[in-house]
Protein backbone atom coordinates (compact mmCIF):
# COMPACT_ATOMS: atom_id res chain seq x y z
CA UNK A 1 0.00 0.00 0.00
CA UNK A 2 1.22 3.42 -0.83
CA UNK A 3 2.24 5.91 2.15
CA UNK A 4 -0.20 8.61 2.67
CA UNK A 5 1.04 11.15 2.15
CA UNK A 6 1.98 9.81 -1.79
CA UNK A 7 -1.68 8.73 -2.16
CA UNK A 8 -3.05 12.59 -0.96
CA UNK A 9 -0.18 13.98 -3.45
CA UNK A 10 -1.66 11.72 -6.38
CA UNK A 11 -5.06 12.66 -5.17
CA UNK A 12 -4.00 16.43 -5.50
CA UNK A 13 -2.70 15.78 -8.83
CA UNK A 14 -5.65 14.46 -10.15
CA UNK A 15 -7.95 16.80 -8.76
CA UNK A 16 -5.90 19.86 -10.01
CA UNK A 17 -5.76 18.46 -13.70
CA UNK A 18 -9.29 17.50 -13.77
CA UNK A 19 -9.94 21.17 -12.90
CA UNK A 20 -8.06 22.41 -15.41
CA UNK A 21 -10.47 20.73 -18.37
CA UNK A 22 -12.42 22.43 -20.36
CA UNK A 23 -13.84 19.59 -21.65
CA UNK A 24 -16.87 17.84 -20.69
CA UNK A 25 -18.48 15.66 -22.81
CA UNK A 26 -16.21 13.79 -24.91
CA UNK A 27 -12.32 12.67 -26.40
CA UNK A 28 -10.52 11.31 -29.11
CA UNK A 29 -7.73 8.99 -28.08
CA UNK A 30 -4.91 9.45 -30.08
CA UNK A 31 -4.34 5.82 -30.85
CA UNK A 32 -8.38 4.90 -31.14
CA UNK A 33 -10.99 6.58 -32.79
CA UNK A 34 -13.24 5.73 -29.93
CA UNK A 35 -15.48 8.49 -28.45
CA UNK A 36 -16.05 8.50 -24.74
CA UNK A 37 -17.97 10.25 -22.17
CA UNK A 38 -14.96 10.64 -20.52
CA UNK A 39 -13.50 14.05 -19.86
CA UNK A 40 -9.74 13.46 -21.12
CA UNK A 41 -8.39 15.03 -18.15
CA UNK A 42 -9.93 12.42 -16.13
CA UNK A 43 -8.93 9.87 -18.83
CA UNK A 44 -5.55 11.21 -19.06
CA UNK A 45 -4.49 11.36 -15.36
CA UNK A 46 -6.30 8.10 -14.54
CA UNK A 47 -4.12 6.09 -17.42
CA UNK A 48 -0.72 8.16 -16.19
CA UNK A 49 -1.60 7.51 -12.30
CA UNK A 50 -2.66 3.82 -12.54
CA UNK A 51 -0.03 2.27 -14.26
CA UNK A 52 1.49 -0.32 -12.01
CA UNK A 53 4.68 1.85 -11.86
CA UNK A 54 3.44 4.71 -10.62
CA UNK A 55 1.01 2.28 -8.42
CA UNK A 56 4.58 0.96 -6.96
CA UNK A 57 6.12 4.30 -6.55
CA UNK A 58 7.60 4.88 -2.97
CA UNK A 59 8.06 7.95 -2.73
CA UNK A 60 7.61 11.59 -4.89
CA UNK A 61 10.42 11.63 -6.27
CA UNK A 62 9.73 8.24 -8.07
CA UNK A 63 6.39 9.24 -8.36
CA UNK A 64 7.64 12.31 -10.54
CA UNK A 65 9.91 10.25 -12.64
CA UNK A 66 7.10 8.15 -13.67
CA UNK A 67 5.40 10.93 -14.65
CA UNK A 68 8.16 12.75 -16.59
CA UNK A 69 9.02 9.79 -18.24
CA UNK A 70 5.09 9.47 -19.48
CA UNK A 71 5.47 12.68 -20.98
CA UNK A 72 8.31 12.04 -22.95
CA UNK A 73 6.83 8.95 -24.18
CA UNK A 74 3.41 11.26 -24.45
CA UNK A 75 5.52 14.13 -26.56
CA UNK A 76 7.50 11.05 -28.51
CA UNK A 77 3.81 9.44 -30.12
CA UNK A 78 2.60 13.30 -30.63
CA UNK A 79 6.07 14.37 -32.27
CA UNK A 80 5.30 10.87 -34.50
CA UNK A 81 2.68 12.23 -35.52
CA UNK A 82 3.64 15.59 -36.44
CA UNK A 83 5.98 14.05 -38.62
CA UNK A 84 4.22 11.99 -40.68
CA UNK A 85 1.93 15.19 -41.89
CA UNK A 86 4.75 16.88 -42.81
CA UNK A 87 5.25 14.25 -44.83
CA UNK A 88 2.07 14.48 -47.12
CA UNK A 89 1.60 17.70 -49.41
CA UNK A 90 0.01 20.99 -47.64
CA UNK A 91 -0.19 24.81 -47.60
CA UNK A 92 2.77 26.86 -46.49
CA UNK A 93 1.04 27.71 -43.75
CA UNK A 94 0.05 24.56 -42.14
CA UNK A 95 3.87 22.97 -43.13
CA UNK A 96 5.25 26.48 -40.89
CA UNK A 97 2.48 25.16 -37.98
CA UNK A 98 3.56 21.95 -38.10
CA UNK A 99 7.01 22.95 -37.57
CA UNK A 100 6.57 24.93 -34.90
CA UNK A 101 4.90 21.72 -33.64
CA UNK A 102 7.85 19.85 -33.90
CA UNK A 103 9.46 22.09 -32.40
CA UNK A 104 7.64 22.36 -29.79
CA UNK A 105 7.40 18.29 -28.76
CA UNK A 106 10.98 18.09 -29.40
CA UNK A 107 11.51 20.88 -26.47
CA UNK A 108 9.14 18.64 -24.71
CA UNK A 109 10.51 15.57 -24.85
CA UNK A 110 14.26 17.62 -23.81
CA UNK A 111 12.52 18.94 -21.44
CA UNK A 112 10.90 15.89 -19.58
CA UNK A 113 13.65 13.35 -19.88
CA UNK A 114 16.03 16.38 -18.34
CA UNK A 115 13.45 16.75 -15.74
CA UNK A 116 12.98 12.90 -15.04
CA UNK A 117 17.10 13.23 -14.40
CA UNK A 118 17.11 16.01 -11.78
CA UNK A 119 14.19 15.59 -9.65
CA UNK A 120 16.57 15.14 -6.52
CA UNK A 121 19.15 17.88 -6.96
CA UNK A 122 17.31 20.51 -8.04
CA UNK A 123 13.43 20.52 -7.69
CA UNK A 124 12.96 24.32 -8.20
CA UNK A 125 14.44 24.45 -11.28
CA UNK A 126 12.77 21.37 -12.63
CA UNK A 127 9.68 22.76 -11.45
CA UNK A 128 10.05 25.96 -13.69
CA UNK A 129 11.74 23.86 -16.74
CA UNK A 130 8.75 21.88 -16.52
CA UNK A 131 6.65 24.88 -16.62
CA UNK A 132 7.91 26.65 -19.65
CA UNK A 133 7.31 23.78 -21.75
CA UNK A 134 2.85 25.03 -21.46
CA UNK A 135 3.58 28.02 -23.11
CA UNK A 136 5.69 26.13 -26.03
CA UNK A 137 2.56 23.80 -26.54
CA UNK A 138 0.19 26.55 -26.26
CA UNK A 139 2.30 28.39 -29.30
CA UNK A 140 1.73 25.37 -31.01
CA UNK A 141 -1.65 25.15 -30.86
CA UNK A 142 -2.54 29.07 -31.28
CA UNK A 143 -0.20 28.29 -34.82
CA UNK A 144 -2.63 24.73 -35.67
CA UNK A 145 -5.71 26.82 -34.82
CA UNK A 146 -3.96 30.33 -37.11
CA UNK A 147 -4.15 28.33 -40.20
CA UNK A 148 -7.50 26.19 -39.34
CA UNK A 149 -5.40 22.98 -38.98
CA UNK A 150 -8.47 20.20 -38.82
CA UNK A 151 -6.66 17.07 -36.70
CA UNK A 152 -8.44 15.91 -33.54
CA UNK A 153 -5.43 13.83 -33.17
CA UNK A 154 -2.93 16.52 -33.36
CA UNK A 155 -5.02 18.83 -30.78
CA UNK A 156 -5.39 15.87 -28.44
CA UNK A 157 -1.94 15.26 -28.59
CA UNK A 158 -1.71 19.18 -27.44
CA UNK A 159 -4.19 18.67 -24.46
CA UNK A 160 -2.87 15.40 -23.34
CA UNK A 161 0.94 17.09 -23.01
CA UNK A 162 -1.18 19.85 -20.74
CA UNK A 163 -1.78 17.83 -18.71
CA UNK A 164 1.45 15.69 -18.54
CA UNK A 165 2.80 19.29 -17.74
CA UNK A 166 0.64 20.20 -14.98
CA UNK A 167 0.89 16.80 -13.34
CA UNK A 168 4.85 17.32 -13.37
CA UNK A 169 4.28 20.47 -12.22
CA UNK A 170 2.19 19.58 -9.37
CA UNK A 171 4.88 17.22 -8.53
CA UNK A 172 7.66 18.95 -8.78
CA UNK A 173 6.07 21.43 -5.97
CA UNK A 174 5.81 19.65 -3.89
CA UNK A 175 9.75 18.61 -3.74
CA UNK A 176 12.31 20.34 -1.41
CA UNK A 177 15.69 20.48 -2.26
CA UNK A 178 18.36 18.07 -1.48
CA UNK A 179 20.54 20.34 -0.07
CA UNK A 180 18.20 23.76 1.31
CA UNK A 181 20.36 25.62 2.30
CA UNK A 182 22.06 26.10 -1.45
CA UNK A 183 18.95 28.10 -2.13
Amino acid sequence: MAPPNQLCLVLVIFLSVFSLSSLSTSAIIPKANVSLSIPSSQLVCLKALSTPEVIAAMDTIQLGTLIMKLGAANAKATLNVYNEIIKKPGSPQALKAFNCCVEAYKYAILSFEMVSSELVEDPQTVNYDVAVIGPEIANCEKELINVKVQAPRLLAGNRFMKYYVSMGYEITSTLEPENPNEY
